[in-house]
């Protein structure tokens, strides 16, 4: 489930603001805001200061706006949260695509200097460093982890704050293939409908269920995670699972379900080239202010030997005990 985030180097004045938004800063975000939606990028140009433009050409000020819209859409809104580091203003910004923070900074003529955007997180949110609640693996039979671990090299997940103790798991065979014949159908996946599993004994808190499975090799980039299951354990963590079969989820919001009940079955939908199970755990249910956390499986076995509070590495194969 990769994401990229787009963003321009700051360059930051050395002088710091009380906590309520200036007028200029008023200004200057509202004509960003409004020539951003209108994709006018010269006037975009136009509030940058020399040293910002000498780093941006119109070029690259043109390329950055372009590649920001296809990714997050038009502003919706625009709220002053607080000066960060006393250099530069805050925003929370709500796109067509999901919620971010938008931070300006201003030289003292007014015009723009930094310019920074990255997805927005809130301030007092619980901490999760790992699963308190004793888990089993969310599936039957052996499965090969392809993404797990805290390296980059092992798990790319890493540099994404919701999923960065995420785990990417698909089935092989014992020559390394995930499918059977020449990949060519989702049906020809080992993964693709296999049934998930919960966890634990937990609350739905999410489900979405409408999104089609992709044809093997492309990507559905407009809804990223595909079919979502999100589980709240009694002691608040949130397992989320991505990309179920489409219309195969067999539970609802608000339901209890025990450990081991079905969800739903394996699928190829969202951001994902070939049937696998996205898995990971998070400290609060919305996917764009929570940090992800370590998840340790109660007693699996890894590669033919038993473990126990485990959390498994890209190249694992494991199963329930």
């Amino acid at each position: 489930m990769k994401r990229s985030i787009l963003f321009l180097t700051l360059l930051l004045p050395l002088f710091s603001f009380a906590q309520n938004e200036q007028e200029t800063y008023k200004k200057v975000s509202g004509e960003f805001e409004q020539y951003f939606n209108a994709a006018e990028y010269q006037k975009i140009f136009d509030l940058f200061s020399s040293q910002m433009k000498a780093a941006l050409p119109i070029e690259k000020t043109t390329d950055f706006i372009n590649g920001l819209h296809s990714q997050v859409g038009k502003i919706e809104n625009m709220e002053f949260t607080r000066y960060e580091n006393g250099t530069y203003a805050s925003y929370k910004t709500t796109f067509e695509k999901g919620l971010f923070a938008v931070n300006i900074s201003l030289d003292t003529d007014s015009k723009i200097n930094g310019l920074f955007v990255k997805p927005f997180q809130e301030r007092n949110l619980p901490t999760l460093e790992r699963n308190k609640t004793k888990l089993i693996l969310p599936f039957q039979g052996e499965w090969t982890v392809f993404w797990g671990g805290d390296t980059k090299e092992l798990n790319y997940h890493v540099e994404h704050a919701a999923q960065k103790n995420a785990f990417d798991i698909m089935i092989m065979d014992a020559s390394g293939k995930t499918y059977k014949t020449n990949g060519q159908t989702n049906e020809d996946y080992y993964a693709f409908g296999k049934e998930l599993i919960s966890p634990a004994d937990a609350e739905v808190v999410l489900v979405v269920d409408g999104v089609k499975d992709n044809v093997p090799g492309e990507l559905n980039p407009i809804y990223i995670p595909g079919n979502t299951v999100i589980l709240k354990t009694v002691t608040n963590e949130y397992l989320f699972f991505a990309h179920f079969k489409q219309h195969s989820i067999v539970v609802k919001e608000g339901q209890k379900v025990k450990q081991g009940e079905l969800l739903g079955l394996c699928g190829n939908s969202g951001n994902s080239s070939e049937a696998h199970l996205h898995f990971h755990i998070q400290n609060v249910e919305d996917m764009t202010k929570a940090t992800g956390a370590k998840a340790y499986f109660e007693e699996i076995i890894v590669n033919g030997e038993t473990k126990t509070d485990y959390s498994p590495v890209k190249g694992d194969k494991v199963k329930n005990k």
